[in-house]
């Protein structure tokens, strides 16, 4: 069953700007650290930091070097300063690739964490086993990368924090199907692997709750769409109930203001965006943003309302100005992970950090999370919810929340469907 939070309890999570200051304040008291080695700890991080997914990498970047500095003023990972670089994905899984090879082979990084494309994921994993390194994966969500590269071709380098393509296909699904008015959908999404996947499984999983739905159009979007008309277009010409798409960053932004000009958001009784409730796409519309529409993410920073997620949001704000992303929780938790990884193994071997993150327990601002051995898949729970303009915030936000345990949309190995089991 999934369950709400209410907006008073999203209220309620205390994120005064005045109780940021006084835990900066406190922090930043802190004495210069004496480290017991010299040679550092380096993470190579790879976001995409240029174009309209930049905002991505800008809010990835912001939790990483968050975590980064934490971990440094407690005396860093066994005794060696931390030090973390990013370079930009580009979209490209060539740049990608390129990318992770100089930060083993040039830089000389011990782990490696990030990635934001699915379709460059599944190519930095074939590098992984070569070069002997760790990658956590903090965003690209393709099924394929634990399903297939993982639990199918053994490849034990590759581990992945974030919640993958069942949230945004599964999921949605699973909060569509009381949609009882609806039967007709269509979808925009992106032309390539991630929108495929999502549309995919959002069919197949709605379709089992409800035989009587038709899908009745769908268009795909290239990489760095600006114009959505032609696409828009076309699914309205199907005449569908409701919308389901998977577009992101600056290109969501896009999608949903030019949906808004051609009446979509009046004519149909349902929009569902898996990515939509991202801070830069929130940031993007505001007050253009139209109320009801059903978004998603892979974190949302009210959520849980527990301590740790209330300070490290606190935190976040009080340095960035800026309410944390999804990937700036991923990215931070992917530093954590491997502090905890390295600690645990008292060593940096690759064996030694792959033997004890599969089945290791993190408390992150997401709450607990677990790497499955099965497919080194981190199993969490993130809200869907509908957007609403209440003053407590800046930009939009999503209420009315709804969120399903991960165990009851998760695929399992060996990966049947995860209902009727």
């Amino acid at each position: 069953m999934g369950k709400r939070i209410t907006r008073r309890r999203l209220v309620g999570m205390g994120l005064a700007a005045a109780g940021g200051a006084v835990l900066a304040r406190s922090l930043g008291a802190v004495r210069p650290v004496v480290y017991a080695q010299s040679k550092a700890f380096k993470i190579g991080a790879e976001t995409i930091l240029s174009g309209p997914y930049g905002g991505y990498g800008q809010f990835a970047e912001w939790g990483g070097r968050m975590a980064v500095d934490e971990i440094n003023r407690a005396g860093g990972i066994l005794g060696r300063e931390v030090v973390i670089d990013f370079r930009d994905e580009e979209f490209k899984a060539a740049t990608t690739v390129k990318n992770i090879r100089y930060h083993v082979q040039d830089w000389g990084a011990d782990i490696v964490i990030g990635v934001d494309s699915s379709g460059d994921v599944l190519a930095a994993a074939e590098v992984m086993p070569e070069l002997d390194r760790i990658l956590i994966v903090h965003h690209a969500a393709t099924e394929k990368l634990t399903e297939v590269e993982v639990y199918q071709k053994k490849n034990r380098h590759i581990f992945r924090i974030n919640v993958p393509v069942y949230q945004d296909g599964i999921a949605s699904a699973l909060v569509a199907k009381d949609f009882y008015n609806i039967r007709r959908w269509a979808t925009v999404s992106p032309d390539y692997e991630y929108g495929y996947t999502s549309w995919k499984l959002f069919q197949a999983t709605l379709k089992h709750f409800r035989p009587d739905v038709e899908f009745v159009a769908e268009s795909w979007a290239k990489f760095n769409t600006s114009d959505f008309s032609p696409h828009i277009s076309k699914v309205m010409a199907a005449k569908p109930d409701a919308i389901f798409s998977t577009q992101w960053g600056g290109e969501a932004v896009a999608f949903v203001r030019q949906a808004r000009l051609f009446g979509v958001f009046k004519t149909v009784k349902a929009t569902m965006i898996a990515m939509g409730a991202a801070m830069d796409v929130l940031e993007g519309l505001g007050k253009d943003y139209p109320d009801g529409v059903w978004a998603s993410c892979r974190y949302w920073f009210p959520y849980p309302a527990t301590e740790q997620n209330r300070l490290f949001v606190s935190r976040f704000h009080e340095r960035w100005k800026h309410y944390p992303s999804y990937v700036s929780e991923t990215m931070y938790s992917c530093v954590h992970a491997a502090k905890a990884a390295v600690e645990k193994a008292q060593s940096t071997r690759s064996a030694d950090l792959i033997h004890v993150l599969e089945g290791m327990a993190l408390q992150t601002p997401a709450g607990r999370r677990v790497f499955r051995p099965e497919d080194h898949q981190a199993v969490y729970d993130v809200p869907w919810g509908q957007i609403a303009h209440p003053s407590a915030y800046p930009m939009p936000i999503i209420e009315h929340t709804r969120v399903f345990p991960a165990t009851e949309y998760y695929r399992w190995p060996p990966f049947a469907k995860p209902f009727g089991r």
